[in-house]
């Protein structure tokens, strides 16, 4: 067993992982966030996203030994304990988790991409949730809800 160390949704975690543990095994067995969800093991359909140092990955397809030292980020790390974050509230509202499987990485990947790009328009939100699926919705709940907290924080920030 190796020993790897990083940051899990700002706290320091050390997990015992053998070699060949994924990211997403390590996560929910040793680190306990079953919240990072399995998918197809793949990396094609987005469940199992996570932020590795700030960057969207399938946490399926990275090796646990290759966290060691990094920054790890969960959908648990979005809203303080028993609230919401703006955007999960917009996922409420505009009824866009119906299963929920997709939710974590689709509210992830939402963030991530506009925090880079707080315009984005429908169609740049459409190509950052590509690697993203849900057998669900359909999508158009899912983006109605995402452009609703990106027109939210626009109003807030006087734009």
């Amino acid at each position: 067993m190796i020993v790897v160390a990083l940051q899990l949704n700002g706290r320091p975690v050390e997990l015992s992982v053998a070699p060949g543990d994924t990211l997403l095994d390590a996560l929910r067995v040793a680190g306990g966030a079953t919240e990072v969800k399995r998918g197809c093991g793949e990396g094609v359909c987005g469940t199992c996203t996570v932020l590795l140092d700030g960057e969207p990955v399938s946490s399926c397809l990275v090796f646990a030994v290759q966290a060691d030292g990094a920054t790890v980020t969960t959908v648990r790390a979005l809203a303080p304990a028993d609230e919401l974050h703006p955007l999960q509230e917009a996922f409420l509202d505009h009824a866009a988790a119906q299963c929920g499987f997709c939710t974590p990485g689709m509210l992830l990947t939402a963030t991530w991409h506009l925090e880079r790009n707080p315009a984005a328009t429908r169609e740049e939100l459409r190509e950052a949730l590509s690697g993203n699926l849900c057998r669900c919705t359909g999508y158009t709940a899912i983006l109605d809800a995402i452009e609703a907290y990106r027109d939210g924080r626009a109003e807030a920030n006087g734009g």
